[in-house]
């Protein structure tokens, strides 16, 4: 089931640039805490702080990420 919201939500990723973290939960029909778990885990790419309070993901990353799990699916 989440592979048909993330595909349904796949068209919102920019093609380059950054995501924001509200922005990734839109896409990603998972929780905040789940997120920085898999962060944390190595399961999912890591952030890059921008500033002392800015932390974003590479949207190529995330892309690859995303389609990458939807191979292992």
């Amino acid at each position: 089931m989440a592979k048909t919201t993330t595909q349904s939500t796949y068209g919102a990723l920019p093609v380059t640039g950054f995501i924001r973290l509200a922005d990734l939960r839109t896409i990603l029909p998972i929780s905040e805490s789940t997120i920085w778990r898999r962060v944390r885990a190595g399961s999912m790419p890591r952030p890059i702080k921008l500033s002392e309070r800015i932390t974003v993901w590479r949207a190529e990353e995330i892309r690859a990420w995303l389609e990458q799990l939807g191979q292992a699916a």
